[in-house]
């Protein structure tokens, strides 16, 4: 994996670049749908190709271990045969998904006891074995295995809970250098920042990432409920620190707001599950702000749902979406999940092209309130 940076924005952090991987290149600031298990719900791959324009999506390692599990991803030649998508991939290392099943895991020095939440089995993450199942999963981007601390935790926990992601990282990257990928192309491995909203955490965290020399980085723990100014914050702290000639990848996050505050610090790849999960929901996201499509006030507007939008947007009508949500068809998830997608890879590309034509600051500042009022 090659990143090449390519624009940097005079008034801001912000900055546009190239990432090639050998299923394709990715131009960056990118935002990622999230495919948890092997699928981006409710939208078909041709949709993302077509009308989402998706570069990248995700895999969660948690639960593609789980289900279908690894037998079978093996035999199917890995993740991009078994679901169809000929682009690049990135998977997680599982981290958040087994921290978060707080009372049913047990954390210890070699890795994380933990029981499934479909069938309450008995299984153990390790850095060792997370790398063996990414390979088997294959992505082009594959995540360490850090300790995903939970937001508020105090300073002793925090630093408790780094000092084992590092050693865990160390682990990890002795591991991912012994082995070979599976499929007949390269895998990048990205380490992940944590630090909680501890200032000298988050700079010692980045420092340590830094010195490993990854073909990338990423930074986690955040948007877990702290403020958002402290997000902000912590982004700008370990971003002083990252290498600027490697792609920064912010990770579950976020809200179209907060991505252009996070592109405007010098983050350079997105994912987070608001857009298909508001979607389900009946919310949508618009450069107008956020509209929830159950509301009786759609009930008579014939109008599209964004004639700027994807084909998915100018086909249907703001009303013909609320009868379907009204009526709990399954194609009303499946409209607003392309919809949101499409338009949160659109804000992406807006975002480049402001920065690399210039002016990125002053258009970020001209729509960054009404994009979180509601309508």
């Amino acid at each position: 994996m090659t990143f090449e940076l390519q624009h940097t924005d005079d008034a801001s952090e912000a900055r546009t670049g190239l990432i090639t991987t050998d299923h394709g290149i990715i131009k960056t600031p990118i935002f990622m749908p999230v495919g948890t298990c092997g699928s981006v719900k409710a939208v078909h791959l041709r949709e993302l190709e077509e009308q989402v324009k998706a570069q990248i999506i995700l895999g969660n390692t948690y639960h593609l271990y789980l289900r279908p599990g690894l037998d079978v991803l093996r035999a199917a030649g890995g993740l991009h045969k078994f679901n169809g998508w000929a682009h690049p991939m990135l998977t997680d290392s599982g981290g958040f998904q087994v921290f978060s099943l707080t009372g049913i895991r047990k954390l210890r020095e070699e890795g994380c006891e933990f029981r499934s939440h479909i069938d309450g089995s008995k299984h153990f993450f390790t850095p060792e074995n997370v790398m063996d199942t990414e390979r088997v999963i294959g992505a082009d981007i594959i995540m360490a295995l850090d300790e995903c601390p939970p937001g508020q935790s105090d300073y002793q926990y925090a630093k408790k809970s780094l000092a084992l992601t590092q050693r865990w990282l160390d682990r990890c990257i002795r591991r991912f250098n012994e082995t070979e990928p599976l499929y007949g192309y390269k895998q990048a491995l990205f380490p992940i920042v944590q630090g909680c909203t501890f200032k000298d955490l988050r700079q010692e965290a980045a420092k340590f990432v830094a010195d490993k020399g990854a073909e990338g980085n990423a930074i986690g723990g955040l948007a877990v409920g702290e403020p958002t100014e402290v997000m902000y914050e912590m982004i700008e702290i370990v971003n002083e620190i990252l290498p600027k000639d490697k792609p920064r990848y912010l990770m579950g996050v976020g809200t179209p707001q907060n991505i252009l505050e996070a592109i405007e610090r010098g983050v350079d790849m997105f994912d987070c599950v608001m857009p298909t999960r508001n979607g389900r929901n009946a919310m949508l996201f618009t450069y107008n702000g956020t509209m929830n499509m159950r509301n009786k006030k759609w009930e008579t507007d014939f109008t599209p749902i964004d004639p700027d939008g994807c084909e998915t947007d100018r086909l249907y009508t703001k009303a013909y979406l609320h009868h379907l949500f009204k009526a709990q068809e399954l194609l009303a998830m499946q409209i607003a999940s392309i919809h949101n997608l499409a338009f949160y890879l659109r804000l992406a590309a807006d975002a480049r092209q402001h920065i690399e034509q210039g002016g990125f600051v002053i258009w970020k500042r001209s729509i960054i309130n009404q994009l979180g009022r509601r309508v």
